[in-house]
């Protein structure tokens, strides 16, 4: 398991961060509306919640697809 001080893992997660944010915006999505959205499909964070964690970038995999899903993104450039 990569250490979180590891610049490989600080460099990755903050691209997912930053993808995670251009694609909410790209949608118009706040985070109060994608904690409604979350919401919606079994998944309960407050916006405040939102906020703090998408600002560390450090989430789970699960969590950036349950929040694309939730913003209805359908198709995602990584590169």
């Amino acid at each position: 398991m990569a250490r979180k001080d590891d610049p490989a893992t600080v460099e990755y997660e903050t691209r997912a961060k930053n993808l995670l944010k251009a694609e909410l915006k790209r949608k118009g999505v706040t985070y109060a509306q994608l904690a409604e959205k979350l919401s919606a499909i079994g998944v309960h964070e407050t916006e405040r919640n939102l906020n703090n964690k998408i600002s560390r970038g450090g989430f789970s995999a699960a969590f950036l697809l349950q929040c694309l899903i939730a913003a209805n993104v359908e198709r995602l450039d990584v590169t």
